[in-house]
């Protein structure tokens, strides 16, 4: 079993940038698919990016291309979500999760596909 820890949240201005970042413990991600995603009030919960440890293939959302960049540092074990020109629309609580042995790559965007979820951290872009 893996556990997630997100930090890197916080409050921005419009334009702003932030670093999220999704530390593991219990064990590595090497044999784990990692994704973000966020969920705002009263909304569901929309996939951002993935990433596949072993590989380094990754995965986005339309709407994310050229603002959202995922990536992995394998020495920290840690998956990052570079955020660039913020919105507010961009405020919600942002999420990482891992997926194993069931997770697939048709499906990276299905919250269903992660077995393992971080605490969340919270994001605020102000205009």
């Amino acid at each position: 079993q893996v556990q997630l820890v997100e930090s890197g949240g916080g409050l921005v201005q419009a334009g702003g940038s932030l670093r999220l970042s999704c530390a593991a413990s219990g064990r590595t991600f090497s044999s784990y698919a990692v994704g973000w995603f966020r969920q705002a009030p009263g909304k569901g919960r929309d996939a951002l990016a993935a990433i596949i440890w072993n590989t380094g293939s990754t995965y986005y959302a339309d709407s994310m291309k050229g603002r959202f960049t995922i990536s992995k540092d394998d020495a920290k074990n840690t998956v990052y979500l570079q955020m660039n020109s913020l919105e507010p629309e961009d405020t919600a609580v942002y999420y990482c999760a891992a997926g194993g042995r069931f997770w697939n790559s048709n499906r990276w965007s299905v919250p269903q596909s992660y077995s393992y979820w971080g605490q969340g951290t919270q994001v605020t872009v102000s205009s």
